[in-house]
């Protein structure tokens, strides 16, 4: 350091003024190029962020609205008397949802789909309870694409 200071005293007036302004405008980028701009791109970024998680939101609770209303207005009193797996199969067809996986268990059944639109997937559980089959227990998770779920269990009885 006693070094540097020497050298630094060795320069004539207008050196050490240039050194000082060179040392200035290091330290002002330091601070631009490391601090200020990777923060204001991280900003920009978790802002785009909330946005999109917020639109997402907003779509899952008319969707949940949407889903209740259906749920509420469907004819629960009708009773099933048809094969559970077929209807299971054709109404699922019908609202090109492809089962991944199905386990009948006597009057119940369980279904499993990798990915389904959320929209067809509530018309197709609303046909199905139109039919007078009984959705007795649901597990679904986001897809990786925008609109789409997982149906991870889905058991339906008579």
């Amino acid at each position: 350091m006693e070094q540097l200071l020497e050298k630094y005293r060795a320069l004539n007036e207008r050196e050490r003024t240039l050194t000082i302004a060179a040392g200035i405008m290091l330290v002002v980028s330091i601070f631009y190029f490391g601090i200020w701009s990777p923060m204001q791109q991280s900003l920009k970024t978790n802002k785009a962020a909330v946005a999109s998680q917020t639109e997402l939101l907003e779509w899952v609770e008319q969707s949940a609205n949407r889903a209740i209303q259906l749920k509420q207005s469907s004819g629960s009193n009708r009773t099933f008397n048809g094969s559970l797996p077929q209807t299971v199969n054709q109404t699922a067809a019908r609202f090109n949802i492809a089962i991944t996986r199905m386990q009948p268990q006597g009057d119940e059944i369980q279904v499993w789909v990798d990915k389904a639109p959320f929209n067809e997937v509530l018309k197709w559980l609303q046909q199905m309870e139109q039919q007078g089959i009984n959705i007795a227990e649901a597990d679904l998770a986001e897809s990786d694409e925008p609109g789409m779920i997982k149906i991870r269990r889905l058991r339906l009885s008579k």
